[in-house]
């Protein structure tokens, strides 16, 4: 680069245009490097659960220990997918949770310990209830005492960001997100990391929960928009300073008229005031004599 083209955007060190271009640069990093990649991974965390649900749909129920260990969490290929437990409900260590929505309507889940034969512990969502007319837990069927087996899907805990324990109201425990931990914690039970979905027709069960719609909503669509935002952005930065350093003619020359004007002005003024003073009639000087004739009269 040239010094006379140096000079030329050298408007760019002025603390408007420094203000724009750091806003300009901030914004497109944001959209690029943080709102695009969340929106992108949120749509391949559906195409994942739509790919677990479908294949969770054509399998039978498997033993919950042949694809989770007892002392670890359910992964990704574990999730959704229909297992088998046995063993018997514990009533003493039912929890319910709170604000929750099915098919579009306010409930509550139900959420009761299951001791199973292996020994361990695993919390089971028994599905949902609505609430009564003041807005509080119904009353609705406990859950069987006796051994039994139990069909389910395999689920991932909640996490609650503002991470708020449990609370007894109404005489139920209550919690605001299924997580094992705040469960067990509430009830002091050991309870093995995620819980169990039941399916429709279980013993114990309530109302079925839904399975979530097979789509992969509009994720892809929002990442690539706010791609798109960032690249305008800077294309929009990029035009301004190209045509601010590379005014049209036009332009230019109205600004060397505007910067001409006030000189011009001032010499036509000067001009003015010269011209008048050179029509002005010369005074000439009188004696006393003269004035004292024009006055009273001259001597006859």
């Amino acid at each position: 680069m040239t010094y006379r083209e140096c000079v030329r955007y050298r408007f760019l060190l002025r603390p408007g245009w420094i203000t724009m271009t750091v806003a300009v640069l901030v914004f497109a990093a944001i959209s690029v490097f943080m709102l695009s990649p969340w929106q992108l991974g949120r749509h391949d965390d559906k195409l994942a659960q739509n790919e677990a649900i479908e294949r969770s749909q054509g399998s039978d129920a498997v033993p919950l220990n042949s694809i989770v260990s007892p002392d670890a969490a359910p992964g990704d290929d574990a999730v959704w997918q229909q297992v088998s437990v046995e063993g018997r409900y514990l009533p003493d260590g039912e929890t319910v949770a709170r604000l929750r929505s099915v098919h579009g309507e306010p409930a509550y889940e139900v959420l009761t310990p299951f001791a199973s034969s292996d020994g361990t512990t695993v919390l089971i969502n028994r599905g949902f209830v609505r609430p009564d007319d003041e807005g509080r837990v119904p009353e609705f069927p406990a859950a069987p005492t006796e051994p039994t087996s139990l069909t389910a899907r395999v689920r991932t805990d909640e996490n609650d960001t503002r991470r708020r324990a449990a609370f007894e109201e109404d005489g139920r425990l209550q919690v605001y997100a299924i997580n094992s931990e705040t469960v067990a914690e509430a009830v002091d039970i050991p309870l093995r990391a995620g819980y169990l979905q039941l399916t429709a027709d279980q013993p114990g069960g309530l109302g079925a929960l839904p399975l979530p719609r097979l789509n992969s909503g509009l994720n892809l669509a929002y990442g690539l928009q706010w791609v798109a935002f960032g690249a305008m952005a800077l294309g929009a930065l990029v035009f301004f300073i190209w045509r601010e350093a590379h005014p049209r003619p036009e332009q230019a020359t109205a600004g060397a008229e505007e910067t001409t004007a006030p000189a011009e002005s001032r010499m036509s003024t000067r001009s003015a005031l010269r011209a008048a003073a050179s029509e002005r009639p010369a005074t000439t000087t009188r004696t006393t004599t003269e004035t004292l004739a024009d006055r009273y009269g001259g001597r006859r």
